[in-house]
């Protein structure tokens, strides 16, 4: 019996919002300032699709105009949604273009919408003996469910792919037939379309109602049947339900015709497709369409989902094809990298290996002439504290370049490294490099100090383009369309099998080192004019450069941990866990595992019936998430333990337990590895442990810092500390004369702030008006609304919208300011730093008011957060400069936001504790003083 054949149906418009939405934290920005979040998300679950299922046919069936008979028929259909984000308004054209050269038929119609194009499309194949899978996380489409036709739901957020069959949909909606999801949605409506339901009636009771009456109209004809309030509001309300089905329903007469022809899956048009991804800059899309269109992908069918209907698909799935195209007589070698960028085997070039003697003397002679060289070390890890010279490549002409490699022996390798110690000595010769820092590193063991002035691509860019990613292979693609030889073509993919640098034959290893050291030198001299362009030029040469030197230096040095001191923590967390989870079985009545959300809203929502409508996820179980659980806690003592639960829990596991694995061997101390190219504002990321999230609100929290103490008995921990510098800043830059004059004076500010706010002498003030006023202080910058004051503080709505008010009149300027920042955006498409550090806002005139006023609070944001970030490493520089010419033991270990902490040898205490401070305070000269706290202890805490 012939294989049934498959049609897969897309619904574009909901996986392109999906695909954007996923995104949103971390959208996807290219080197020409475009959001492609949108176009990558659908392109996933695209690929994902034909990768995993090697569908026989596929289509992609978009909205247009929206739905004329809905709307006709109820003028708020859809009313309440946000206007189209631009992201996505400018993805379409894309997506439908990627599809056209892919031979894919896009499906679209004046007046319809998706829904009733795949409906009827879905009918219409099903009768030619079609299954039909329709792609959609909507749940709507359970309506069109049968024997054939299956709702295809997409994998998000780690949960795998999920298809609903007949059994699901009656699970899922607690109905009998698939045509009663129709009844379901119309009764209980649909916020997300403004179908209104029925008032009252949520899923539970919608689910009743269906298992009782059946259908809306069995409903609408046995209200007598019913009680109370809800008998009175379904009876004066009968019109709404029956049009709210109406609205629900979806059609299945559009004019459509299903064409299997034009359906079945072909071969794409290879070049127009790469072409498209090029321009989108999309690198990993690109790799996977070649992949699955050349058959290297197969093997990938269905995911037995563990339902009867995934067991189904799952055995027919992919029919044991090779390619995509079985019997079309396409091979699969017909789908090959058309890239126009160039590579090493299309560029004449000259890398060559130095030999020992003659050559490597003619070499240094050269190498020692030049004014700028670029140099990459290879290495056997990754790693700078551990790993060792492989060989190092040498680069200061396009094209060109030298690669030495090092010998295993250490003795043999430490004595080639002295004969380039000049170089790497000389104060003459600029370095360039991509990531400098880790080659500085690994020097560092061989005693070679990196001197002269240095250039790093990866920090030129990360200040001409903040939000884009800044790897080289990025980077050579984006700017001088050039693919590099890959780490993996040398090695092999990480695991066990993967190669060290040292199996790798010479001439291999010469042309991939000197490739990147070329690619790298070329870039410099592509960024140079254009750091010099968005004047940022001087904030690379005194700032970030300088800054590279010093986190070296500190991520090197490392600081002391005290083990034991965290395996007693560890032991009373376990007791504090342990008693916790006592409280809250006997609070449950049952014992659970807390971890689970399923099971923890389970308990809470069905068992203890804690709420009357509990908010459910998007999957339909009910939502434990902080902010669902924090606004119970104060009501609900289960609650505040299950929060303290998760705190003590997460803090065990992410440091407790953690940080005493990540001591590394060779030196007993911890190293963490400071990021300058991942925040935007320009502050830096600890990774490795990251040391910026120690939480210090809690008790517990606060007890990690003291695993945290000095070199030995000789020394003493410092912590300096800017006081409120985000506070000053705001006050400087916006020239408000009352905030300035209270901080000139020395004065607390959240209690002025709050003595003028509320009309109250200075030394009136309550603690409750001051905790009000300094939330307002801080979240002012934040841009908190009357709504998020009231739910940090205890005042009602209106309270908070008139305190917020009452504030702006308090310090108009302060106003002003914001609203001339947001000007600035508007005009210019970016703000900046005190130093020029600058922040591009794309969404600042969008359409999407959410979007757009994201954009603006960032206007007001950025600038304050990052003259702060940049206000703190100018104080870093020159407090190393001083310590550095100073010739003292002590050594800068830290940097965490405002703070910063020394190892301080103790003879040294009274004079280091003058210049840090006065170091940290004259680091820039605003309108209003900076002010620093300095600490001392044996460990972290106690100096805090």
């Amino acid at each position: 019996m012939a294989e049934q054949k498959r049609l897969f149906l897309l619904d574009a418009y909901a996986l392109i919002f999906r695909g954007y939405y996923a995104l949103i934290k971390n959208p996807r920005i290219n080197s020409k300032g475009m959001d492609t979040s949108a176009i990558m998300g659908f392109m996933n679950s695209l690929f994902d699709v034909i990768k995993r299922e090697k569908p026989d046919h596929l289509a992609v069936c978009f909205d247009k105009g929206g739905s004329t008979e809905r709307t006709e028929l109820f003028p708020e259909y859809k009313a309440n949604r946000d206007e189209t984000p631009d992201a996505i308004r400018i993805a379409v054209p894309y997506i439908q273009d990627i599809l056209k050269a892919m031979h894919i038929p896009c499906v679209v119609l004046e007046g319809w919408e998706a829904d009733d194009i795949i409906g009827t499309l879905a009918k219409q194949a099903e009768k030619e003996d079609y299954k039909v899978f329709m792609v959609t996380p909507d749940k709507d489409f359970g309506q069109l469910v049968s024997e054939n036709i299956f709702m295809y739901r997409p994998a998000r957020m780690g949960n795998g792919i999920e298809i609903w069959g007949i059994p699901e949909i009656q699970k899922r909606f607690g109905v009998e037939r698939p045509e009663q999801v129709i009844d379901y949605l119309g009764m209980m409506g649909d916020a997300s379309d403004n179908i209104p339901g029925l008032p009252g009636v949520g899923d539970k009771t919608a689910k009743k109602f269906i298992e009782q009456f059946n259908s809306m109209e069995g409903l609408l004809a046995n209200t007598d049947q019913l009680k109370g309030k809800m008998k009175e509001k379904i009876e004066a309300n009968k019109e709404l339900g029956l049009l709210s089905k109406k609205l629900a329903t979806i059609s299945l007469e559009v004019d459509v015709t299903f064409n299997a022809k034009d359906y079945e899956m072909s071969v794409p048009d290879n070049e127009k497709v790469q072409e498209i991804f090029e321009e989108l800059e999309f690198r990993r899309l690109k790799d996977q369409f070649i992949k699955i269109f050349s058959g290297e992908e197969e093997g990938t069918t269905a995911h037995n989902t563990g339902t009867e209907t995934g067991k189904k698909v799952a055995s027919s799935a992919g029919s044991g094809q090779f390619s995509l195209f079985g019997g079309d007589g396409a091979s699969p070698a017909t789908i090959k990298d058309s890239s126009s960028r160039k590579t090493i085997a299309d560029v004449p070039h000259s890398y060559q290996s130095v030999a020992p003697g003659m050559a490597m003397k003619l070499f240094l002679q050269n190498l020692m002439k030049q004014t700028s060289v670029c140099f990459d070390t290879e290495t056997t890890g990754l790693n700078p504290l551990t790993a060792e010279l492989v060989g190092i490549a040498f680069s200061w002409e396009a094209t060109k370049g030298f690669y030495i490699p090092f010998p295993e022996e250490k003795e043999a390798a430490q004595k080639l490294i002295e004969e380039l110690r000049p170089f790497f000595e000389s104060e003459n010769i600029e370095k360039v490099g991509q990531n400098l820092k880790y080659d500085i590193k690994v020097l560092d063991k061989y005693n070679i100090k990196v001197k002269g002035s240095y250039f790093d691509t990866m920090l030129a860019h990360y200040l001409i383009n903040p939000d884009m990613r800044h790897s080289m292979d990025v980077l050579a693609e984006t700017y001088l369309n050039y693919t590099p030889v890959s780490i993996t073509e040398l090695i092999g993919k990480k695991g066990k099998n993967q190669l060290s640098m040292r199996d790798v034959p010479l001439e291999k290893i010469t042309e991939y080192a000197v490739e990147d050291a070329d690619i790298t030198f070329q870039l410099a001299q592509q960024f140079r004019p254009e750091l010099a362009e968005a004047k940022t030029d001087g904030l690379f040469k005194d700032i970030e450069i300088p800054l590279l030197r010093v986190l070296a230096d500190m991520e090197l040095e490392g600081i002391n941990l005290d083990e034991r001191f965290l395996n007693s923590l560890s032991e009373d967390l376990n007791n504090d866990i342990a008693d916790l989870e006592k409280k809250i079985y006997v609070a449950a009545g049952t014992e659970f595992n807390i971890g689970s959300p399923k099971q923890l809203g389970e308990v809470l929502f069905d068992k203890m019936k804690l709420v009357d409508k509990p908010k459910k996820t998007k999957t339909g179980q009910y939502s434990t998430a902080e902010d669902v659980l924090s606004y119970l806690a104060k009501d609900h003592e289960i609650v505040q333990h299950v929060l303290d639960y998760r705190g003590l829990a997460k803090l065990k596991s992410t440091y407790v337990d953690a940080l005493p694995l990540q001591v590394e061997e060779s030196t007993k101390r911890v190293h963490t590895d400071y990021m300058q190219t991942v925040a935007a504002t320009g502050r830096l990321s600890s990774n490795n442990p990251n040391l910026q999230n120690i939480p210090i609100r809690t008790e517990r929290g606060r007890q990690v810092r003291k695993a945290f103490v000095p070199r030995n008995e000789d020394y003493i921990l410092l912590a300096a500390d800017y006081s409120q510098i985000e506070l000053r800043i705001i006050a400087a830059l916006s020239e408000e004369t009352t905030m300035i004059e209270a901080f000139k004076n020395g004065e607390d500010i959240h209690a002025s702030t709050a003595s003028k706010v509320f009309n109250v002498p200075l030394n009136e003030v309550t603690r409750e008006q001051r905790s009000n006023a300094k939330t307002v202080n801080f979240g002012i910058i934040y841009g908190v609304s009357a709504f998020g004051l009231s739910n940090q503080t205890d005042l009602s709505r209106s309270e908070a919208k008139e305190l917020i008010d009452t504030y702006y009149k308090t310090y108009p300027k302060l106003r002003n300011y914001m609203s001339e920042q947001v000007d600035f955006a508007r005009d210019h498409g970016y703000v900046q730093t005190v130093l020029g550090r600058r922040r591009y806002l794309k969404d600042i005139n969008g359409s999407n008011a959410i979007v757009r006023g994201a954009a603006e609070r960032n206007a007001v944001n950025a600038p304050i957060q990052g003259s702060a970030a940049d206000i703190i490493k100018i104080a870093m520089i020159n407090i190393h400069k001083k310590l550095e010419e100073g010739n003292y033991k002590s050594k800068m270990l830290l940097q965490v936001h405002d703070e910063l902490v020394f190892d301080v040898y103790k003879p040294e205490l009274e004079e280091l504790k003058t210049m840090i401070k006065s170091e940290m305070e004259q680091a820039y000269t605003l309108a209003v003083p900076l002010d620093v706290e300095v600490g001392l202890g044996q460990n972290w805490l106690e100096a805090h």
